[in-house]
């Protein structure tokens, strides 16, 4: 799904003569990695390199681990977390930017809403639960993050009911959250709709922790769930594209 949007964007971002290569590359455990990336940018002989992550909100990926493994951030505590997950610490030549996130903009209020009306067409007596990653260290903002969405979905869906769950580390992988928070609507609605709010999707979070979660409540047959992801958004797209041309302007 990355590697989709590297080819959706491409043509756009490299049309404008300051930049000359793109690339792709994974947090965790996949390869290529941050580090082999840009040890290629420095080998290529680049001395700029811009950063888009394609997450969420502010996490410790975002604020800790990535500026780590670019050399941006020196703390022993990281890098030695990093080390036992195996992530490599590469400090580049090239002089590194980071940009904002995904919440930056409104495009994930808009994204949810779209796969919601995607899945029911009318809504009366209907609640959500958004299920995400979540960060212990950044709790509040990630809960900030949901709370604007499920104010945004209220207004736009019509839904008087939205409730929110994790399904990362932060609750050990459990399904246990989102069926207290799919029970939690229930009692409060006829039906619920379940949406992931996940960057792409991987059977292990959208089917084995959210599906079973949903196929797991007492009245599963008034639980609507489809496993998909944030990606493939259009309008994702377009924001890496304005999101590197803004950030070249001020960089320049």
């Amino acid at each position: 799904m990355l590697e989709d949007v590297k080819k959706d964007v491409s043509e756009k971002i490299l049309s404008n003569s300051k930049v000359s290569e793109i690339k792709t590359a994974f947090m965790e455990y996949t390869e290529p990695s941050i580090a082999t990336q840009m040890k290629a940018f420095d080998k290529a002989g680049f001395d700029e390199v811009i950063i888009v992550p394609l997450f969420l909100t502010v996490s410790s990926h975002s604020l800790d681990d990535i500026p780590t493994i670019v050399g941006m951030k020196s703390d022993h505590r990281i890098a030695e977390q990093l080390e036992k997950e195996k992530i490599e610490v590469y400090r580049s030549k090239a002089r590194v930017t980071i940009t904002p996130t995904l919440d930056f903009t409104t495009l994930l209020k808009k994204n949810t809403l779209r796969r919601i009306q995607a899945l029911v067409d009318n809504t009366d007596n209907t609640g959500a639960v958004l299920v995400a990653y979540g960060d212990k260290n950044y709790n509040q903002q990630w809960e900030e993050m949901m709370d604007e969405i499920g104010r945004y979905l209220k207004v736009k869906a019509n839904l008087e009911t939205v409730a929110y769950a994790w399904c990362g580390h932060l609750v050990e992988y459990f399904t246990e959250p989102t069926i207290k928070a799919v029970e939690k609507v229930l009692e409060l609605e006829d039906k619920v709709v379940v949406v992931p709010l996940l960057v792409a999707y991987d059977p292990y979070f959208q089917d084995d922790i959210i599906g079973k979660a949903t196929q797991t409540v007492g009245d599963s047959e008034n639980v609507i769930y489809k496993p998909d992801a944030i990606l493939p958004d259009n309008n994702l797209n377009k924001w890496v594209v304005d999101i590197v041309g803004k950030t070249l302007e001020q960089i320049s």
